[in-house]
C-alpha cells in the first residue's frame, strides 16, 4: 500500500529525467524512462529504495538484482556499477535516495543504547541489498509526505531519518552498520586506512606505508581492506582518483591533462590507459558520450563525495 502511494507522490514531483532534489536536503527522487547500460560509480553512505522498476548492481564479483520494495544501503564509499533494467516511457524506473553520515549512525547507536554481538570474526562488505519491511517502508512514506508540509519538514524529517537509521540498525544487517561505526572510532586498523585514502587519494603511498600507518601487516591490511570494500587498497585509491577526475571533467571547467594532475597522476598517458580500462573509452570520448546522454550520469550510486 505504502509503495503505491509513494509512487504516486514521486510521479507528481519528479517530472524530469534523472535525479530531482526535494526540499528535504538529504532526500532525492529518481526517474528514468529507459534502460541504461552498466554505469560505473561510487556508492556513498545512503539508502536507495526502488518504488517501480528494477536495477542490477555489480559489487566486486557479485551481481545483484533488486526490484520494487528492495533497497540498497552503503555505509562507506565503495566503487561499484549499476544498470537500470527494463524501464520505458510507459513504465519508468522510480526510486528514492536518503543520504546519511557515519556520525549520524554513531549518534543513533549511542542514544538508543544499541550493541551488537559479532556473528563471527569475518568482516562484511560495507554495502548490501535487502527487502524493506513494513516499518521501513512506512518511515519512507511519512518522510515523502513531508514534502507537502514545508513548515514541518525540516524538524520532522531529521527525526524520520534517525528512525530510518534505527530500523536499519535493528534489522538483520545491523551488524554491518555497527562494524563501520567501530571502524570509524578506531585510531588504527582498517578504518584508519580507508579514511586516509579517502582524504588523501591524490597522494602517492605504498601498501607497505599504508600498513605501517594503520599498524597492520601488509597481508592483513590487504585481506581486510578487500573484505570491506571489495578492492585492494591501491585499486581503491586508483578508482577514487579516476571517479574524481571524471567528475571534474563533467563539470566542464577542466580538461584531461589538468584533471589527471589534479587527482595525483604524473603521467597523462598512464591516466588515459587506466581511465579506458575502467570506463571503456578514452577520457574525451567518455565525457562526450555522457554529455550526449542526459540523466545517465545521475544514477544514484554514481556520485563521489569527498
Amino acid at each position: 500500500m505504502y509503495l503505491d502511494q509513494m509512487l504516486e507522490i514521486a510521479k507528481r514531483i519528479t517530472l524530469d529525467e534523472g535525479r530531482t532534489q526535494t526540499m528535504i536536503p538529504f532526500l532525492t527522487t529518481m526517474r528514468y524512462s529507459r534502460q541504461t547500460s552498466e554505469i560505473s560509480g561510487v556508492l556513498t553512505p545512503s539508502i536507495c529504495l526502488i518504488l517501480q522498476g528494477a536495477k542490477k548492481l555489480h559489487l566486486g564479483h557479485e551481481v545483484i538484482d533488486y526490484h520494487a520494495g528492495d533497497y540498497l544501503v552503503s555505509v562507506i564509499d565503495i566503487p561499484a556499477s549499476a544498470e537500470i533494467i527494463g524501464a520505458t516511457k510507459q513504465s519508468p524506473y522510480f526510486g528514492l535516495r536518503v543520504e546519511f553520515t557515519m556520525e549520524e549512525i554513531a549518534s543513533v547507536v549511542m542514544e538508543a543504547g544499541l550493541n551488537f554481538k559479532p556473528r563471527n570474526k569475518k568482516l562484511n562488505t560495507g554495502a548490501y541489498v535487502g527487502t524493506a519491511d513494513e516499518g521501513l517502508v512506512e518511515t519512507f512514506y511519512r518522510l515523502l509526505k513531508l514534502i507537502e508540509k514545508p513548515d514541518a519538514n525540516r524538524y520532522l524529517s531529521s527525526l524520520m531519518k534517525r528512525e530510518m537509521i534505527f530500523r536499519l540498525l535493528s534489522g538483520d544487517s545491523g551488524h554491518i552498520f555497527f562494524q563501520q561505526v567501530m571502524m570509524d572510532q578506531q585510531d588504527e586498523g582498517i578504518g584508519k586506512a580507508i579514511a586516509w585514502i579517502k582524504e588523501n587519494y591524490a597522494q602517492s603511498i605504498t601498501i607497505k606505508e599504508l600498513a605501517k600507518l594503520s599498524n597492520m601487516s601488509v597481508s592483513g591490511l590487504h585481506h581486510k581492506f578487500k573484505a570491506v570494500t571489495t578492492l585492494g587498497p591501491i585499486q581503491y585509491q586508483k578508482q577514487l582518483r579516476l571517479y574524481e577526475a571524471r567528475r571534474l571533467m563533467l563539470g566542464g571547467a577542466i580538461h584531461v591533462t589538468a584533471a589527471a594532475m589534479e587527482v595525483g597522476y604524473e603521467n597523462v598517458s598512464q591516466f588515459s590507459r587506466e581511465y579506458r580500462r575502467l570506463f571503456g573509452s578514452s577520457p574525451s570520448k567518455d565525457i562526450k558520450a555522457f554529455r550526449n546522454s542526459p540523466g545517465v550520469e545521475e544514477i544514484e550510486e554514481d556520485r563521489f563525495r569527498r
